[in-house]
C-alpha cells in the first residue's frame, strides 16, 4: 500500500492571521523600546529644569537677603548720613503688601 501525501491547504485568512500574529509580535517589543525612550528623555528634561528651578529659588533667596539687608533700619540711618538728611521718626510711614 502505497499512502498518498496528502497536501494541506492554507487558507487565505489563515495567512492573514499568521501574518498579523507575527506583525504584533515584531511591534511590540519596538513599541515598548520607543516608549520608555520617550520616557528617558521626558525625565531627563523633567530634572533639568527641577535643577534650573532650584537654582533660581537659591538665587531668589540671596536677593531676598539683599534686600532686607538694604532695608535695615541701620543701613537707612547711615545713607541718610551719609547724604546729610537727618532720621525723623514721625515722617516715618509703614506700607503693607499683603
Amino acid at each position: 500500500m502505497i499512502k498518498k501525501e496528502k497536501k494541506v491547504k492554507v487558507l487565505r485568512i489563515e495567512k492573514l492571521i499568521y501574518s498579523l500574529i507575527i506583525f504584533v509580535a515584531v511591534l511590540i517589543p519596538v513599541a515598548n523600546v520607543f516608549s520608555k525612550a520617550l520616557l528617558s528623555e521626558s525625565n531627563i528634561e523633567v530634572e533639568k529644569l527641577e535643577n534650573k528651578i532650584k537654582e533660581q529659588v537659591g538665587i531668589n533667596d540671596s536677593l531676598n537677603m539683599q534686600i532686607n539687608e538694604l532695608a535695615s533700619l541701620d543701613k537707612i540711618q547711615a545713607v541718610a548720613n551719609q547724604l546729610g538728611l537727618s532720621y525723623n521718626n514721625d515722617n516715618i510711614k509703614l506700607i503693607t503688601t499683603e
